[in-house]
């Protein structure tokens, strides 16, 4: 019996945990959102030791990234915050990345509430 009750106290802390990921999550993606042009667009991809990359595409074309735990609080706070999912980076969405200076001279990304772009 006392097995399960462990267990059980163990499960509900983890969701208490995920569930405050995720409205931490959301509340960047919004404010990515809100600081790009009103609205953004995302895709979440693994990206090892269970973590989840959320590359985040504002209307203004402005990118970054945030990292969740876990896919389910990467979905949750995408789905709290409004942002669209997409299933994988290319076509449409790959489309509306602007790239700037600090990309061409870095090659590599930007980590939201990085260097602007301007």
């Amino acid at each position: 019996m006392r097995l399960m009750a462990d267990t059980t106290q163990a499960d509900e802390r983890q969701a208490k945990r995920s569930e405050k990921q995720a409205a931490k999550l959301a509340r960047e993606m919004q404010a990515f959102a809100k600081s790009h042009g009103g609205s953004a667009e995302g895709q979440l991809a693994h990206i090892g030791r269970g973590r989840i990359r959320v590359a985040l595409v504002g209307a203004n074309g402005e990118w970054g990234n945030l990292v969740a735990r876990t896919h389910e609080a990467a979905e949750k706070a995408a789905e709290q915050a409004g942002i669209t999912l997409h299933d994988d980076f290319d076509g449409d969405l790959a489309a509306k990345v602007r790239t700037g200076r600090y990309e061409w001279s870095r090659m590599a990304g930007i980590q939201v509430g990085g260097p602007s772009n301007d």
